[in-house]
C-alpha cells in the first residue's frame, strides 16, 4: 500500500509543480526555475526508491492502484510497475531534473508557461508508461501531444510552426485509427465474455480471427510506428528535433521515441499475437531501415545545433 501511494505521488507531482508555479507572482523567473528543479528532483528520488524496492522475481504488477473510474463502461484507474515499464519510468524521472536545469539559461520568455508544459508532458509520459487500462493509456498517450505542440511551437526555431504542424498531423492520424481499433477490441471482448473491461489483463485473452487481428494490429501499429518512428512515417523527426528547443529534443530522444517500441511490446504484440507473428518479417525490415535512418538524422540534428550555436 505504501509503495502504491508513492507511485501515485510520482505520477501527480508534476501537476503539483504546475500549481506551485502558477501561484508564484509574475516576474520571479528564477524562483520558477529553482522550484521546478526541486520538484523534478524529488520525483526522481522517490522513483529511484521505488525502483530499488521493485522485485524482478515477482510476477505481475507491483505498487498497484486499481480503483473504479467509469464503472458503467468498465474503465478503471489502474496503474502499476512491472518488468515492461519500471526502467522507462526511472528513465523519465531521471531526465526530468536534467531537462529543467538545461533550460535555465536557454529559456528566457514565458518561463512559467514553459516549465508548466515540461511538467505537463512529464505527467503524460509517466501516465502512459504506468497505465494498465486501455482507455487510461489512450488518454495519457494523446495528452502528450498538447505540451510538445506548445514546446516546439513557442520556443522552437525559425521553422517551428512547420515542424509542429507536421508532428501533430502525423501523430493525430495514427491516434484516430488506434481509437477506432480500441473500441472494436473492447466490444469484441464484451460480446465474447459478457465482461465490459478496458483492463490490459482482460483484453489480452480476447479471441479474434487472424483477419481481425491483422486489421487491429495495423491500426495500433500505425500509431506506434509514427512514434518510433519507422520508415516511411519518419519524416517528422528531423524537423521536430532541429526546430525544438534543447529541452524538447531531450524529451523527444530520451522518452517520446521509446513510446512506440513500448506500445508494440506492451499492447500490439500481446493483443494480436497471431497477426504479429505473420507480419514480423515486415516489421523487422522497417525497423532495420529506421536504424540506418537514425544515424543520418542524428547527424542532421547535430549539424543543425552546431550551425545554430555558431
Amino acid at each position: 500500500m505504501a509503495d502504491a501511494a508513492l507511485l501515485n505521488v510520482v505520477l501527480y507531482l508534476p501537476l503539483l509543480g504546475i500549481a506551485l508555479i502558477v501561484a508564484l507572482p509574475e516576474g520571479q523567473d528564477d524562483r520558477v526555475r529553482h522550484l521546478s528543479f526541486g520538484v523534478m528532483l524529488a520525483q526522481f528520488v522517490i522513483t529511484a526508491f521505488l525502483y530499488l524496492r521493485f522485485d524482478p522475481n515477482v510476477a505481475g504488477l507491483q505498487a498497484e492502484t486499481n480503483l473504479p473510474w467509469i464503472a458503467d463502461w468498465g474503465v478503471a484507474y489502474r496503474i502499476g510497475l512491472d518488468g515492461y515499464n519500471v526502467l522507462l519510468v526511472l528513465l523519465t524521472a531521471f531526465l526530468g531534473p536534467l531537462v529543467v536545469a538545461g533550460a535555465f539559461s536557454a529559456i528566457q520568455k514565458d518561463v512559467k508557461l514553459f516549465y508548466s508544459m515540461v511538467f505537463f508532458i512529464q505527467f503524460a509520459m509517466l501516465g502512459t508508461f504506468l497505465a494498465q487500462d486501455l482507455l487510461l493509456f489512450y488518454i495519457f498517450w494523446e495528452t502528450m501531444l498538447i505540451p510538445m505542440f506548445l514546446i516546439i511551437g513557442i520556443w522552437g526555431g525559425e521553422r517551428r510552426i512547420y515542424a509542429t504542424v507536421k508532428f501533430v498531423l502525423y501523430t493525430a492520424f495514427g491516434s484516430i485509427l488506434m481509437l477506432a481499433a480500441l473500441i472494436y477490441l473492447v466490444w469484441s471482448h464484451y460480446t465474447e465474455s459478457g465482461n465490459l473491461s478496458f483492463a490490459f489483463a482482460d483484453l489480452f485473452g480476447t479471441k479474434l480471427s487472424v483477419t481481425e487481428q491483422g486489421w487491429l494490429l495495423a491500426a495500433f501499429a500505425l500509431s506506434f510506428a509514427i512514434k518510433v518512428p519507422m520508415v516511411p512515417l519518419h519524416t517528422w523527426l528531423p524537423d521536430a528535433h532541429v526546430e525544438a528547443p534543447t529541452a524538447g529534443s531531450v524529451i523527444l530522444a530520451g522518452v517520446l521515441l521509446k513510446m512506440g517500441g513500448y506500445g508494440f511490446l506492451r499492447l500490439a504484440i500481446p493483443l494480436f499475437p497471431d497477426a504479429a507473428m505473420r507480419f514480423a518479417p515486415l516489421v523487422g525490415t522497417l525497423r532495420s531501415e529506421r536504424s540506418s535512418y537514425v544515424l543520418s538524422s542524428t547527424t542532421m540534428v547535430r549539424t543543425g545545433r552546431s550551425s545554430g550555436s555558431a
